[in-house]
């Protein structure tokens, strides 16, 4: 081949310098004009009007525990003890059950409590003392008797996987005010995750930086926080800004999918320093642990993940997932057979610890502005399974909210008198979901992602916002 046609290495080397000259040109044109995507997709974004709460703790009680037997009494239930339910009813829907047992009353006693005189039963001796923090929704549905799918429509609005889950669409909405520290934190039972698994906690179609991520239960809620054998942390930050100069280099103007690799990777080095302090709760009083129960066998390690949550959302995270229950049955509020031993189980695990972080966010004045969500994927029915458990029932559950907005000591919805279903005004989760966003400042309807040609939203094609919660 003629050397006057075969290019020299000298001209390899201008025309390549040519070439990465006009990308920086081009980045640097971009940059100006506003186009190039933030650094970090997850810095803090401006609500849409004036919210009530900054951050959500959402505690989910995998299996879902009985409203009737827990908040919603039910004095029909003893009178018409052993007896079938009217016929007036029609047909019963459930996973294992059709309706043709005899109704079993709850084997708790109930009492008011709080100037609200807001009901519980004897289940949650903790919880009740803070009655007048609690506002109670007792007519929520779901559309599937199925643990899975009504998780999914408890936490992304859809019964079928793949949609973005609650805390991952508010992160997107409005970032965190955590540098050093994910926006979206899931910390499931150790035993195991609940039925739904990860998509409960999916980012879904929007971009991955936005899935929660999930700490541990134990001494080391987070893996591979110390830096590698022999690897200095000056070592570590030249490697990290060399990387960050190539990626931004690399990136298109407007592509979010690499704006959030470069993210994770600065995030990830900033844990390594911040990440141990914040999941330090040896650094907390000994009258603090007690509130939370950790100087408890039943209650310390729930105990220690609600702590955790309190401690994480100080630093600015703004949405924390805590499952109670999760893995195998025996560890789950799924009372098929003997409610009485499951019940007592994993109430006298949770009662405590909820009832304590409430009390600690509401002595460091963290609770009038953090949304603490209770609640779990449908109810229970009023008949007996197996003679002494309760199936699924879909068609009414409670859900409580606490603090960032909600109005204390107040019910809202009802249930017929036998708490099978919801009467007059009846919560989809739409509502849920919508009412959780317009507590966050966030408009429905311009919380939006594009995806397959459409627009998508948490609420689909909308849910109503449930006023009577915090107005």
């Amino acid at each position: 081949m003629s050397s006057s046609i075969s290019p020299s290495r000298r001209n390899v080397l201008r025309t390549a310098a040519n070439g990465f000259g006009a990308l920086a040109a081009e980045y640097l044109l971009q940059r100006e004009l506003g186009a190039v995507p933030s650094a970090n997709p997850l810095a803090a974004k401006v609500p849409h009007f004036a919210p009530k709460a900054k951050r959500v703790i959402f505690l989910f009680m995998v299996g879902a525990p009985s409203p009737i037997d827990m908040f919603d009494p039910k004095p029909a239930l003893k009178k018409f003890a052993g007896q079938k339910l009217p016929e007036s009813y029609g047909k019963i829907i459930s996973q294992f059950t059709d309706g043709s047992t005899t109704l079993l009353p709850s084997p708790w006693e109930f009492k008011q409590y709080g100037q609200s005189g807001l009901p519980f039963s004897t289940l949650s001796p903790h919880v009740s003392q803070c009655a007048d923090d609690i506002c109670m929704v007792r007519s929520f549905y779901t559309e599937s008797v199925v643990h899975a799918p009504a998780m999914y429509q408890v936490h992304s609005g859809r019964i079928l996987t793949g949609h973005p889950s609650m805390g991952a669409w508010v992160t997107y909405g409005l970032g965190s005010t955590a540098d050093n520290l994910p926006a979206y934190v899931v910390m499931p039972q150790p035993e195991g995750t609940p039925e739904g698994g990860t998509p409960c906690w999916s980012s879904g179609f929007l971009p991955a930086v936005y899935q929660g991520t999930l700490l541990r239960s134990g001494p080391s809620p987070i893996l591979h926080l110390k830096p590698p054998e022999g690897v200095s942390a000056e070592r570590q930050k030249a490697t990290l800004e060399l990387l960050q100069k190539m990626n931004q280099l690399d990136s298109a103007p407007g592509d979010s999918e690499h704006a959030a690799r470069i993210a994770s990777y600065e995030l990830a080095f900033k844990m390594q320093s911040a990440a141990p302090e914040a999941v330090d709760v040896a650094k907390e009083s000994a009258a603090t642990k007690a509130l939370y129960g950790l100087d408890e066998e039943p209650t310390r390690e729930f105990g220690t993940r609600l702590l955790l949550a309190r401690r994480l959302i100080e630093r600015g995270v703004r949405f924390v997932q805590i499952y109670h229950g999760g893995g195998p049955v025996s560890i789950q509020w799924d009372a098929h057979k003997d409610l009485v031993l499951n019940h007592e189980k994993m109430a006298g695990m949770s009662d405590k610890p909820v009832a304590g972080l409430l009390k600690d966010l509401k002595a460091r004045g963290l609770l009038d502005d953090t949304l603490v969500i209770w609640g779990s994927e449908f109810g229970r029915l009023p008949m007996s399974e197996g003679g002494n458990g309760r199936d699924h029932n879909p068609h009414s559950f409670t859900m409580w909210f606490a603090g960032g907005g909600a109005k204390g000591g107040r019910i809202v919805g009802e249930t017929d008198e036998f708490g099978l279903h919801g009467v007059g005004e009846r919560y989809h989760m739409r509502d849920f979901h919508a009412t959780v966003l317009h507590l966050l400042g966030l408009d429905q309807n311009k919380l939006f992602y594009l995806h397959n040609g459409r627009n998508e939203k948490l609420t689909d094609f909308g849910g109503n916002v449930i006023p009577k919660v915090f107005s």
